[in-house]
């Protein structure tokens, strides 16, 4: 199976090499602008200044064969797989980051807060933050053998109960 992604737009930031970007939003990272494709600008209606957003990137830059790293690059730290990490070096290097808009032009452009994409990162998605949706689930009492469905009142729209092939 594959699949393809579409760019929706780029960064523009004056982080320009991955090397001297900040590795979280609160490390130093500039404003940035989102850059929004023509053919997906009716997409941002809803949108205003002051929202929070998650902005998912592909991090055009990243090693998708590293399969293991040092948190951090810190060799204080055990090696540990990357899913446990927030290493851009991944085999599906997809980038998440909350930012704050700060404004919205009608040409497409999203000003945001603290982004630390550098400059020409593809931006593939945006999504709003919902607070309440960011809570962790608790774990359930359930027994493993009567399961239900996660949602009350939401029922699986598979008709049979074979597991996904890869």
């Amino acid at each position: 199976m594959s699949f393809e992604v579409v760019p929706i737009g780029r960064v523009h930031s004056s982080l320009k090499l991955r090397a001297g970007a900040p590795r979280q939003p609160w490390e130093g990272a500039p404003e940035a602008r989102l850059e929004i494709r023509p053919e997906f600008l009716e997409c941002l209606d809803g949108l205003q200044a002051g929202d929070e957003i998650w902005i998912l990137t592909w991090l055009h830059e990243s090693r998708r064969e590293t399969m293991k790293v040092r948190p951090r690059g810190d060799p204080r730290n055990p090696i540990t797989g990357v899913f446990a990490t927030r290493s851009p070096d991944r085999p599906n290097p997809i980038g998440l980051h909350r930012a704050t808009i700060i404004s919205i032009e009608a040409a497409g452009s999203i000003t945001v807060e603290a982004l630390e994409a550098i400059d020409g990162t593809p931006v593939i998605d945006i999504k709003p933050v919902l607070e309440g949706l960011a809570t962790p689930v608790q774990p359930s009492s359930r027994q493993p053998d009567n399961p239900s469905p996660a949602t009350p009142g939401l029922e699986s729209s598979r008709s049979d109960s074979s597991p996904t092939q890869w």
